[in-house]
């Protein structure tokens, strides 16, 4: 368990009891993003919270590794912004996405068999690690003893998943493999080693 709640695709994907997404090709759960942002900044007016928003959803750079770099500096340093002050002042100022600090105020949702359709391709990971609704880890298992079932086949998943599917990709920063008996972590580049 280890603080994660857990979903599966059936419950809150687009056609699930309870929706957490209006489509399989959206691959952030913007309520709970939405809700993080304003929990993690009270000190900020709504205008000023609304920019974060915007800035994820809108992609910058056509290769992934450029915009999940993008997006790795704003979960990171905190997503920079302009808002009118109490005193009217223009005012600067940065919107936390994920506490650090106290990891706990954060969302953490584990969806197993995270549905992803991109045009005419239908992919679904395994499991997706969510934190205030943003995919920040990608899953592959395999089973032990099946065909094909061992490290190599569920990195090649993966890498068949950025290419198909590039969008779950974007805030990523885990990427994990598992045979049931040996697991690998990595980063959106890392190779099979």
């Amino acid at each position: 368990w280890l603080g994660w709640a857990t979903a599966s695709d059936e419950v809150i994907g687009p056609d699930g009891s309870a929706p957490e997404r209006e489509s399989h090709a959206v691959v952030v759960l913007h309520q709970r993003l939405e809700d993080a942002v304003r929990r993690l900044n009270p000190h900020l007016p709504a205008q000023a919270r609304d920019e974060p928003l915007r800035k994820l959803n809108q992609s910058v750079f056509p290769a992934l590794l450029e915009e999940n770099r993008r997006i790795h500096t704003l979960l990171t340093e905190g997503v920079d912004v302009e808002y009118d002050g109490d005193d009217g002042v223009l005012t600067a100022g940065k919107v936390a996405l994920l506490d650090f600090d106290d990891p706990q105020r954060n969302d953490w949702l584990a969806v197993q068999q995270f549905v992803v359709i991109n045009g005419q391709i239908n992919r679904r990971p395994d499991v997706v690690l969510f934190v205030n609704g943003l995919p920040l880890a990608v899953i592959e298992l395999k089973a032990p003893g099946s065909t094909g079932a061992n490290l190599t086949g569920a990195f090649n998943q993966l890498q068949t998943y950025k290419q198909q599917i590039p969008a779950l990709f974007h805030a990523n920063a885990l990427l994990v493999t598992s045979d049931g008996i040996a697991a690998r972590v990595g980063s959106l580049s890392a190779d099979l080693e």
